[in-house]
């Protein structure tokens, strides 16, 4: 029996990004890696933001938190400086931020076409470690889909479309705030242990060793006679004398 682990994000979210990457290290370490499911989620940071628009981050951060803008920057670098301690490119300035909706339906049809960690990582790579923005700009989106390898007439035919994927999203929302999940990155094991936040890969490594041992074991109450690959077992005279009875 596997392990499921859902992982709620958002593409606005630096550290969902470092979170990934972390949780990713903690992964391939584990001795039951290949018995581990991983799903990604929706959550937006701002679902209020108009479609299509975009802002720059810097002066965004430091509007929402009430600090400075040479303070927001600050934070940005600080950041920065997280990614490069695990070899992720980070860009520290310029970058902007915006309504991810559509990013979030992309990222269900490319769950449907088995590329949604291809796709997460192009949205990650296109963010925070490109130049170019990716918010407000179709086009761009497209191009990083099919970098992902997704078909480039299917993606648009999506794009085109505001009700493809829209419920599937609302659905993911949905679920981590019935989980209680008020911010991202939020990572649920087997649906029974929640981790919150870009943590350390050796919590990463905890949970998952927990959801591990505590996966429910089948306890027989009886066995008998039973076919298999190989064939059917031949019945004992006692186990065929009581099937006559």
């Amino acid at each position: 029996m596997s392990t499921r682990v859902e992982i709620w994000t958002d593409i606005n979210c630096p550290f969902c990004y470092l979170g990934k990457a972390r949780f990713e290290e903690a992964l391939a370490g584990f001795a039951h890696r290949d018995d581990v499911e991983v799903v990604h989620r929706s959550f937006e940071l701002d679902p209020t933001l108009p479609a299509g628009s975009t802002r720059p981050v810097i002066p965004a951060i430091a509007q929402k938190y009430g600090i400075t803008v040479d303070q927001a920057a600050a934070n940005e670098r600080g950041i920065g400086a997280q990614a490069a301690a695990i070899g992720l490119p980070y860009q520290t300035s310029g970058r902007d931020s915006g309504n991810s909706f559509d990013m979030h339906r992309l990222l269900h049809y490319a769950l449907d076409q088995g590329k949604q960690e291809a796709m997460l990582d192009a949205l990650y790579a296109g963010n925070f470690a490109e130049p170019e923005p990716v918010f407000g700009d179709t086009e761009r989106l497209v191009a990083l889909a099919v970098r992902a390898g997704l078909d480039e007439n299917s993606v648009r035919t999506v794009l085109a479309d505001p009700d493809a994927y829209a419920d599937a999203v609302r659905r993911d929302e949905a679920e981590a705030a019935a989980l209680g999940a008020t911010g991202v990155p939020f990572f649920v094991f087997d649906g029974k242990y929640a981790v919150s936040g870009a943590q350390p890969a050796e919590t990463f490594t905890r949970a998952l060793n927990t959801a591990w041992n505590d996966r429910p074991t089948l306890q027989p109450i009886a066995e008998g006679d039973t076919c298999g690959p190989d064939g059917c077992a031949v019945p004992t005279t006692e186990s065929a004398a009581a099937d006559l009875r």
